[in-house]
């Protein structure tokens, strides 16, 4: 590797927004809040909508989406298309 062109690569800690679960790990990404881990040390805390902990195919809580619902609704705005 060529000495200063890559980015710091240093230990996070990233928090699920939804389950509360942190794990560390590194990474280039920086933040301004730090969290103290189990070990004594401060390190950057990066908060995230999704991980593993809570994604529905990790979980096996796949979300149902209404298809039809969307698909009147979008013929009510907009009318159906006439040929």
């Amino acid at each position: 590797m060529k000495p200063g062109i890559h980015p710091d690569y240093h230990p996070v800690v990233f928090q699920d927004a939804s389950t509360g679960k942190t794990f560390l790990t590194r990474s280039t990404a920086t933040s301004q809040r730090t969290i103290e881990w189990e070990d004594g040390n401060s390190y950057p805390l990066l908060i995230v909508d999704i991980t593993a902990d809570s994604h529905p195919f990790w979980t096996g809580t796949q979300r149902l989406v209404d298809t039809a619902g969307r698909v009147e609704k979008f013929n009510r705005r907009y009318g159906k298309r006439v040929r």
